[in-house]
């Protein structure tokens, strides 16, 4: 139940994923001072976390240029610390979004029941271009309302993606060791969908 939970997965957790994260978060909390409602209630209405396939960077901070990202476009990265990838993480999510394929294959190996809410990042950003807001769930800020909204959301994203795999283009690229033109390239195409998303869960 609320608040609705998302789980965002890369290799290391502490670039791609932990971005996700942090700015997902912003996008909800700029919908909700859109709305005229302290931002800082985001925790009650959402809860976007994130880990990595492998455990080596755990208990670290965000990689810095990743965590440049965040900041310079007004998010939050206190409190940050890379974690390896547990099954439970799966069970508690009402989404899963993966920064590339092999990691959304990771999770449903991981936890086969998870695949109908599992998805490469960029492929649940093309889907949510094609579903019907109207037939969502009543819009609120409130948690009940975004977490019925959200699960709904996902369902749909699950019936029009129709069996179909991601596309090779769905991948986020790992810009781990990359300049800070790559790490803008990456941050640009996570916003691509968090915003999105945000903005269907509190319209």
């Amino acid at each position: 139940m609320p608040p609705f939970t998302v789980l965002h997965v890369c290799m290391g957790n502490i670039c791609r994923s932990p971005m996700a994260e942090r700015l997902l978060t912003l996008a909800v909390a700029d919908r909700l001072a859109r709305r005229e409602v302290d931002p800082e209630r985001v925790e009650e209405l959402l809860h976007s976390h994130s880990a990595g396939t492998g455990g080596w960077h755990a208990g670290e901070e965000m990689n810095p240029p990743a965590a440049r990202q965040v900041t310079n476009r007004g998010g939050d990265v206190t409190g940050f610390a890379a974690r390896k990838l547990r099954s439970d993480h799966i069970d508690a999510a009402d989404l899963v979004l993966t920064a590339t394929a092999d990691q959304q294959e990771y999770v449903t190996a991981l936890r086969p029941d998870a695949a109908a809410r599992t998805f490469v990042l960029g492929e649940f950003g093309r889907l949510l271009a094609a579903l019907d807001p109207a037939a969502l769930p009543a819009a609120e800020a409130t948690a009940d309302a975004v977490h019925a909204r959200g699960v709904a959301l996902v369902e749909a994203a699950h019936e029009a993606r129709q069996g179909a795999t991601a596309l090779p283009t769905d991948d986020l690229d790992d810009p781990w060791g990359r300049g800070d033109q790559c790490f803008t390239r990456v941050a640009d195409e996570i916003e691509e969908t968090v915003q999105p998303l945000a903005a269907l869960l509190l319209p």
